[in-house]
């Protein structure tokens, strides 16, 4: 069994316990960092907690500047931690992990502790293009509502998202649509979410988008259409949304075949 080294930093509200192996083939840099991640995504280490600065916490660790350096930086690149001049090393937020399911970004955010806002962008009616017209199953030119929104957490934008909905299917309320999600609307007006056709992609951020999702043009972006069907295979909803990569990813379990 190699040395291992126990130490504190302290969050918001208590302290949180590292430990490194000193003799593990594992990088310290690594061990640490990874340490951090949990915490941060665990709540230990909340928004807005400070871990000072490198030297400050290199002495407190017992492990070198570079060695810390090395496992902060990791995690700045990931969008968990931000350097302040003045101020030191301070948690940003987690990333949001979502689970491939059918479930609305704002009910998984919430779940998640991550303080879900809507800020709604468009609640209008157009003419469904043959892409939207395909998705619903409605002659083009068909009359569809429109719904454009960004989702924050904890002040941040996240995500963009835009749905079209048949026209008529449920009373669209631009209040109500920036205090609670799309889908608990959708139940609430009766209609029972069965299923969904789903795909995920890539691509980089448009200037635009860069400045909707507080990125640089050019950034990374996560991105999905979904369509959702009710209990008697009615297609309610067709949703074309972009996600920041750095605060957001999607996650799924795979299953090998019998």
């Amino acid at each position: 069994m190699g040395k291992r080294d126990t130490e504190q930093a302290l969050g918001a509200e208590s302290p949180v316990q590292f430990s490194v192996d000193r003799s593990s083939p594992v990088p310290l840099y690594f061990q640490l960092s990874q340490q951090l991640e949990a915490a941060i995504e665990t709540g230990k280490l909340a928004p807005g907690s400070l871990l000072g600065n490198e030297i400050e916490l290199a002495g407190r660790l017992g492990l070198s500047r570079p060695t810390v350096r090395q496992a902060i930086q990791s995690l700045v690149d990931k969008g968990l931690l931000v350097r302040r001049r003045g101020i030191g090393t301070q948690v940003v937020h987690s990333q949001v992990k979502r689970p491939l399911e059918l479930s609305s970004l704002y009910d998984d955010l919430e779940a998640a502790g991550q303080k879900p806002a809507t800020r709604v962008l468009l609640n209008t009616t157009i003419e469904a293009d043959a892409e939207v017209a395909a998705a619903l199953g409605i002659a083009e030119g068909a009359e569809v509502a429109l719904v454009e929104r960004l989702r924050l957490t904890h002040g941040e934008p996240v995500a963009h998202l835009r749905n079209h909905l048949p026209a008529g299917l449920l009373r669209l309320d631009t209040a109500e649509l920036e205090e609670t999600g799309l889908y608990r609307l959708m139940r609430s007006a009766g209609i029972t979410l069965h299923s969904a056709r789903q795909a995920v992609g890539a691509r980089a951020a448009t200037a635009e988008e860069g400045q909707r999702l507080d990125e640089p043009e050019g950034a990374p972006l996560l991105t999905m259409q979904r369509t959702t069907f009710d209990d008697t295979g009615r297609a309610v909803e067709f949703g074309s949304h972009v996600y920041r990569a750095s605060r957001y990813a999607f996650e799924f379990q795979l299953l090998v075949r019998p």
